[in-house]
């Protein structure tokens, strides 16, 4: 069963960085988001709570050891680890428990960066995982808040689909959504080159460059994958991303191992925010699921992330990914 987020969560992170992480009051109010003196009244009120002692005593301790290892391995602003439930194994009911732990954890992160009720433009990919997120959003209101998608829609309606994702969070907050009026995918470059010009895509794409934060998920370039199993993609199209060698995708691209794009036409028949555009945003990368490990490291590697949600399971794959293999299971 999957413990709910909680206050005392965001206070056992805040006073992690502080005295473990060894960060100062104004890295913290950086790398969260939030004002000094928010920061500064947390730390306080952990003090008060008795949550710092000579550590941090909260059951999320041991994740938060796992996400500042990942965080420094990968050069991050932030990670945060979801905790599982002790003894699952691998397979599609856990990938399930990891996506609506993540979710949970990302709609904390919402929470933290949404709340106050000042103007916030947030950029949404697609993915279960980001359908996830919204279904686990409670008790956020923000009328300034405004949700975007960063790509197109499919042709049908899904959990899953941008154009989803953003009028569900926009529901459920108070704000407001605006989605590209755009394919999914174009049928060759030049389509996607004809709608790119349309004034209404250019309008909206001109949002998306602006926002103040882009959550987008990770697909893996595999047959049961969503991406392949929706239709979107052709037997022929799956058949040049192999070719490529892609192994990832997020947000319209399609990426190698080593970060690199694929050398495949795909990833310029996406109508979706430019690749260039990513690299100057602050990318939230959610990711659940073990069988997203080769693509979770691929897109890191591409370098345009700076703050990865993962379930805990998922945090230590990856941390064998870079050698880091001693760490000390929790739970």
């Amino acid at each position: 069963m999957l413990l709910p987020r909680t206050e005392t969560d965001d206070l056992a992170r805040i006073a992690w960085l502080y005295h473990i992480g060894q960060m100062s009051q104004e890295d913290v109010s950086r790398t969260l988001g939030i004002s000094r003196f928010k920061v500064q009244r947390m730390l306080a009120e952990a003090r008060e709570r008795g949550l710092v002692r000579v550590s941090v005593t909260h059951e999320i301790s041991g994740t938060l050891a796992l996400a500042d290892r990942i965080r420094r391995a990968w050069g991050l602003t932030e990670v945060q680890v979801a905790p599982m439930p002790p003894g699952l194994a691998e397979g599609p009911e856990t990938s399930a428990v990891a996506r609506r732990a993540v979710g949970v954890v990302a709609a904390g992160f919402l929470q933290r960066i949404g709340e106050g009720g000042q103007p916030l433009t947030v950029g949404m990919g697609w993915g279960w995982t980001l359908a996830a997120m919204a279904r686990a959003v409670s008790g956020l209101s923000n009328p300034g808040l405004r949700f975007v998608s960063l790509m197109g829609s499919m042709a049908q309606t899904s959990d899953s689909s941008p154009f989803d994702v953003c009028t569900n969070l926009a529901a459920l907050t108070g704000g407001s959504a605006l989605f590209l009026p755009a394919p999914f995918l174009a049928d060759s470059p030049a389509d996607c080159r004809l709608i790119l010009r349309q004034r209404l895509v250019r309008e909206t794409l001109a949002v998306a460059r602006a926002a103040d934060y882009a959550i987008v998920s990770v697909g893996q370039c595999q047959p049961d994958a969503l991406l392949f199993t929706s239709g979107v993609l052709t037997p022929a199209d799956q058949a040049d991303l192999a070719a490529a060698g892609a192994v990832a995708d997020t947000t319209g691209r399609f990426f190698r191992a080593d970060g690199s794009l694929a050398e495949t036409d795909l990833n310029h028949r996406s109508p979706a925010i430019a690749y260039d555009d990513l690299r100057t945003r602050d990318v939230v990368l959610l990711a659940a699921g073990t069988e997203k490990r080769a693509a979770t490291a691929a897109v890191l590697r591409a370098g345009f992330v700076r703050r990865l949600i993962a379930d805990e399971m998922l945090a230590r794959a990856l941390a064998a990914e870079i050698g880091d293999c001693d760490l000390q299971k929790t739970g």
